[in-house]
């Protein structure tokens, strides 16, 4: 009974557009104050511990390497290699877009950064050329959820904390269905610009290509020392961020374009985004406790055992439920809330902690696009000045492959467990 109230007030608060962590931290709070076997200590405790970790410093550090590289003029740089390189291709301002998100995602890790970012810049462009706007909010939107399935995805981030799984293996899982997601846009792009020859530049001359190589080739270094330090066993996930915010700062100096005002903005920009993840995070660390000790997991493994002793079953049902809490949640929340419910229960069923991960990630991330929430919706039509509407019939026609992309996830684990298990990490 009381986790019925309990949950039934956190979807009434979500309802009523309470801001996710007061939705979380009030029926908790309310919890603590009836029950009297519950101190106001204990409630402070389990909150704090939710943010007193050592892996959560990587969020902020990420977050702000993610807002310095866009900041810098380096977002702009590897657009111009992608032209350089994809130009002359029948839409390929299209290929472009899913390009640059492919190279900005190896130092943002979150979608909202790359749609503000892809938004920005390559929208305007690509209306002034004569791209349908439906189609160029569809292709940002849909290729901004590249950022978060690879390093240095936070939620990978989250969700390694929160189930108590390796970060770097967390890093790794995501980069086969990252690649599908790549193929499926491309697919995408491909067939609905597929009659429109006039969306065709013109070809570069090789020495232009290797000039616009060079001047993006230092961004790869962000991977290189993120992913290279963690697989390497030289640093920890959150030494690699502190790592690699210095080598994009440092790079910012070289480039000449981060001036005072913009580094205050983008550090203040990484405060407020930190702020409001962290205060989610610690929120739900104590709704995450309130559940544990009203046994939910338990509760949730008997009730999926009674409806099914099929696996495939169960992804099926879990899927469904993902879909329905990442359209009013964002990832994280979603994450922090559900993961320590529905991963003992995976396990009890044979799913791999890993291809379960992935599985959490990919659909919650669908949830980005998908109304009424969809962070990314809004944000391209904030930055763009573009209504919603448009916004969502332009993702549409990319949601469909999407959709397959996380089906091949959920039902064929080799998509999520091969590389890991190449590299060792998947023990």
């Amino acid at each position: 009974m009381t986790l019925a109230v309990m949950v039934v007030a956190l979807l009434v608060l979500l309802l009523l557009r309470v801001p996710v962590a007061f939705a979380l931290l009030i029926p908790s709070l309310a919890y603590v104050a009836l029950d009297p076997g519950v101190g106001l200590g204990v409630a402070v405790q389990q909150t704090l511990s939710g943010v007193n970790s050592f892996p959560i410093l990587a969020v902020p550090m990420f977050i702000l390497l993610g807002n310095l590289a866009n900041a810098s003029g380096i977002t702009d740089r590897v657009y111009d290699a992608a032209v350089a390189f994809l130009g002359h291709i029948r839409g390929s301002l299209g290929y472009v877009n899913v390009a640059t998100s492919f190279g900005f995602s190896w130092m943002s890790g979150a979608a909202i950064a790359d749609a503000a970012a892809m938004g920005r810049v390559q929208v305007p462009q690509m209306i002034k050329r004569g791209y349908p706007t439906p189609f160029a909010l569809g292709v940002t939107g849909a290729s901004s959820l590249i950022a978060p399935m690879i390093p240095p995805s936070i939620p990978a981030i989250m969700y390694a904390v929160t189930a108590g799984l390796s970060v770097g293996a967390l890093f790794v899982v995501g980069i086969v269905p990252a690649a599908l997601l790549v193929v499926a846009l491309c697919l995408t792009v491909w067939w609905l610009l597929r009659h429109r020859s006039d969306l065709r530049g013109e070809r570069t001359s090789w020495p232009v290509r290797a000039k616009a190589l060079l001047a993006a080739l230092p961004a790869v270094g962000a991977a290189v020392v993120i992913l290279g330090g963690i697989l390497g066993g030289v640093a920890t996930p959150t030494e690699a961020s502190a790592v690699g915010v210095l080598y994009v700062f440092l790079l910012a100096l070289a480039y000449r374009q981060l001036t005072w005002s913009k580094l205050y903005r983008t550090l203040v920009q990484s405060v407020e985004t930190t702020g409001s993840v962290l205060l989610i995070v610690a929120s739900a660390a104590l709704f995450g406790w309130v559940l544990a000790r009203e046994r939910a997991p338990q509760l949730a493994a008997e009730t999926m055992i009674d409806l099914t002793t099929y696996t495939v079953v169960f992804l099926i049902l879990v899927n469904v439920l993902l879909f329905v809490v990442g359209a009013v949640l964002e990832p994280t929340a979603a994450i922090l809330i559900l993961v320590p419910v529905l991963a003992p229960v995976a396990e009890t069923f044979g799913v791999h902690p890993l291809h379960f991960a992935a599985i959490v990630i990919v659909n919650l991330l669908l949830g980005l696009l998908t109304p009424p929430v969809g962070l990314v919706l809004f944000v391209l039509s904030s930055v763009t000045k573009q209504p919603v509407p448009a916004v969502i019939k332009g993702v549409l026609p990319f949601y469909l492959l999407m959709v397959g992309v996380l089906l091949l996830v959920t039902f064929v684990p080799s998509v999520s467990l091969w590389l890991p298990t190449a590299l060792g990490l998947a023990g």
